[in-house]
């Protein structure tokens, strides 16, 4: 059966929680999912499907459990040959230019590395949504089954 790597880029859980109530969606969807907190390039790379949940940090950056990883992943490059993937940016819409740039970040490297974008990236705005998981949910309904 195929996975789907949920790569999560989290500071105080929010991403992580999210990830969480995704991957019990995909579940139900009977689509195997697994969360990676601490990703390698190889969880991206040897995925099936990817999807990236990350909030924002700074000035519009990727939180530090996964710098390293975009790092590395940027430095080595690795075509993913149309790998299906989607992005879940979870940003606040008062922090101007910098809202949601981790996950910016995400989608215009893994459209880089030849990545296939199964669905136009998720912008989720903490002034206006309590529960992202909700919205992450609602959006993933109309395209799970492509990640697979």
């Amino acid at each position: 059966m195929a996975t789907v790597n949920i790569i999560v880029g989290s500071v105080y859980g929010n991403a992580e929680s999210v990830a969480e109530s995704v991957q019990t969606f995909l579940s139900s969807e009977g689509i195997e999912a697994e969360v990676f907190t601490d990703a390698d390039v190889s969880d991206i790379t040897d995925a099936s499907g990817v999807l990236v949940i990350t909030s924002t940090t700074g000035q519009g950056d990727i939180p530090p459990n996964l710098e390293m990883t975009f790092d590395e992943l940027r430095t080595q490059f690795p075509l993913l040959g149309q790998k299906p993937f989607a992005v879940a940016a979870l940003g606040d819409s008062s922090y101007g230019e910098s809202f949601c740039g981790a996950g910016k970040q995400w989608q215009e490297l893994l459209t880089e590395l030849q990545g296939n974008p199964v669905a136009a990236m998720l912008e989720v705005d903490a002034m206006e949504t309590l529960e992202p998981e909700n919205d992450v949910i609602e959006w993933l309904k109309g395209f799970a089954s492509k990640l697979a």
